[in-house]
């Protein structure tokens, strides 16, 4: 199984990465660090990337039933959503598989929590 589900969207890159902050937002989701990996390379290491960020996205209360159940899950968390300009020119969405995430825990407790992310991620990369 993939560590991540993903979806080629229409779009131009900066507008991909803003309807995807808000369709996150519109499912639960708090986007809690925004990362522009590109500007990032460029700066520390001068070197040119593709267009790629990296979405830190929680939903609070997921997070906190997780937390309860695991208490180290905090190392995992947020979940990351990558947006990237593919080889082909194309934009692509792609969050993390949460079950795959949390089955490193070894705690069946985060299955439920896993299943429930997992639904919300493909709603938003539908609705995107």
């Amino acid at each position: 199984m993939s560590y991540t589900l993903n979806k080629r969207v229409d779009g131009e890159f900066d507008d991909v990465v803003e309807r995807t902050i808000s369709e996150l937002e519109d499912a639960g989701f708090g986007v809690l660090c925004d990362i522009d990996v590109q500007a990032t390379l460029e700066k520390k290491l001068g070197e040119s990337f593709r267009q790629y960020r990296i979405l830190g996205a929680c939903n609070p209360e997921l997070a906190h039933q997780g937390l309860e159940a695991e208490l180290e899950l905090g190392a995992l968390l947020p979940c990351n959503v990558i947006v990237y300009e593919a080889d082909d020119g194309d934009v692509v969405v792609s969050p993390v598989a949460p079950e795959e995430l949390l089955a490193v825990t070894g705690n069946s407790e985060l299955d439920s929590i896993g299943e429930e992310v997992r639904g919300q991620f493909e709603q938003v990369l539908e609705n995107l």
